[in-house]
């Protein structure tokens, strides 16, 4: 985990417990910032520091160095995952990056003096999807889509959620992970992973060659919903989360329970297809 990080860095990190680190923001020029435990703070030679003043401050030339070393030292190889503004490290560490966007036709050709990396880190958190799955799951299968906004934990309960259906009743899952972070855990035994597609051809493909009883996939757009509707059309639930905080924004009936969380594992309240308080 995180071994693409240049020396400096990695120093630093040794002063942290890797298992509360849930985000890193390297900035050029910049103090050096973390996310520990739900939390922002700056992170110093010594670990985390009370002011800004005495973080490390990443230079440009070690965001350049990280982004390469976390692309396997090829960036041609994931070019066109940095087309969309991310590069996924082999652990399932999602990099963000902002810098100068190059377009060509009307399409992005590539990125460009990277000057911001948002290194986000997978962490298995067993049983946290518990009262979802008892809510939600625990008499049958239906599609359920987890609402929250970004860096709540949705994605560490989707993976949960997966595991948790797997292993109480073992349905082959097929578990669409577009950006490969999805992925990086414990999914149970009747799990398939297509890596990298995007939603479209993977819910396509999937279905017609795979034969799914439940996908699973996380970050649903609007342009998303009507392959989902396509699924559940064909006797499939899908298990999702997007972007969102309203129930409304959802379209009525696509999914039978939508949850509304604030942190990973807390939910706020859920509603069946109706509009119903379910809990």
């Amino acid at each position: 985990m995180l071994e693409f990080l240049p020396p400096r860095i990695k120093a630093v990190l040794r002063h942290v417990n890797l298992n509360k680190l849930y985000e890193l923001r390297l900035r050029a020029d910049k103090p050096l910032r973390a996310n520990l435990s739900g939390a922002f703070c700056w992170l110093g030679e010594n670990g985390v520091t009370l002011h800004a003043s005495h973080a490390l401050v990443p230079t440009e030339k070690e965001i350049e160095d990280t982004l390469f070393a976390a692309g396997g030292y090829s960036l041609y190889a994931v070019e066109n995952q940095i087309r969309q503004g991310f590069l996924t490290g082999k652990c399932g560490e999602r990099i963000g990056i902002a810098g100068s966007f190059v377009y060509e036709r009307g399409e992005v050709l590539s990125v460009r003096n990277v000057t911001s990396l948002c290194i986000r880190i997978p962490h298995a958190v067993l049983g946290c999807a518990e009262e979802l799955y008892a809510h939600c799951l625990a008499d049958r299968l239906r599609s359920v889509i987890l609402l929250s906004p970004p860096g709540v934990g949705k994605t560490t309960l989707l993976r949960d959620l997966a595991r948790l259906v797997s292993e109480r009743r073992s349905p082959n899952i097929l578990v669409i992970d577009e950006r490969g972070e999805l992925s990086a855990g414990d999914l149970g035994g009747t799990s398939d992973v297509m890596k990298f597609a995007d939603k479209l051809t993977a819910f396509t493909a999937g279905i017609r060659a795979l034969r799914p009883e439940l996908i699973v996939t996380d970050e649903l757009l609007p342009s998303d919903y009507e392959a989902v509707r396509r699924a559940t059309a064909s006797g499939i639930c899908v298990l999702a989360s997007a972007h969102l905080v309203d129930f409304d924004a959802v379209p009525d009936k696509l999914f039978e329970r939508r949850a509304l969380l604030t942190g990973v594992g807390k939910i706020v309240e859920i509603k069946d297809e109706e509009g119903n308080h379910v809990a």
